[in-house]
């Protein structure tokens, strides 16, 4: 993440019960601050249909979510990202690209989203390739969605909810943004 994102400005940790430590770092370059997890990928992501967790295979992911600066206190996102990070080892699920996530609440005080659309890793941060047998560490990053955006999200696909946001110009770093027109 360094070598991407230069030196984190701030860090904070969060352990819950029966998981392993989950730290989020902040990165600030000029108006844009990336909070991104460390410590998710430390144990692979197992199905949950399996009645043992593989500890060596399995899809492994760190997180990254950027927004603006300066219009919201996005810094109150540092738990609901360690929230999401700690879901493959507390509730047994693999999270990749098209998947939603959702904390229940608004991920920042004033935010109108209380969940994230997981994106394609590969643009911001490069997959970070670990020693055989061991699957890479993707970077996963997370576009906030609005409550309606994540209902039409469930009915009509990940894919859809993207094009919408395109053809809207929607400005998926902007902490205050409205839902895109989905009718």
């Amino acid at each position: 993440m360094r070598s991407a994102l230069g030196e984190p400005d701030a860090r904070a940790s969060v352990t819950f019960l029966g998981t392993d430590r989950i730290e989020v770092l902040r990165f600030t370059e000029g108006d844009i601050v990336r909070y991104a997890t460390l410590g998710m990928s430390a144990q692979p992501m197992s199905d949950p249909a399996s009645m043992l967790a593989d500890p060596v295979a399995g899809p492994r992911a760190e997180l990254v979510l950027s927004v603006r600066t300066g219009v919201a206190d996005t810094d109150k996102v540092l738990r609901p990202l360690a929230v999401l990070a700690a879901s493959p080892q507390v509730e047994g699920v693999i999270v990749a690209p098209g998947a939603s996530l959702d904390v229940g609440d608004p991920l920042w005080p004033g935010a109108p989203f209380t969940s994230v659309l997981v994106a394609e890793p590969g643009g911001l941060v490069e997959d970070l390739e670990l020693d055989a047998p061991l699957d890479p560490v993707r970077f996963l990053p997370l576009l906030p969605m609005t409550p309606n955006e994540a209902a039409f999200k469930r009915v009509h696909g990940a894919q859809a909810l993207q094009e919408r946001w395109l053809t809207g110009g929607t400005d998926l770093r902007d902490p205050v943004r409205r839902s895109v027109a989905l009718d």
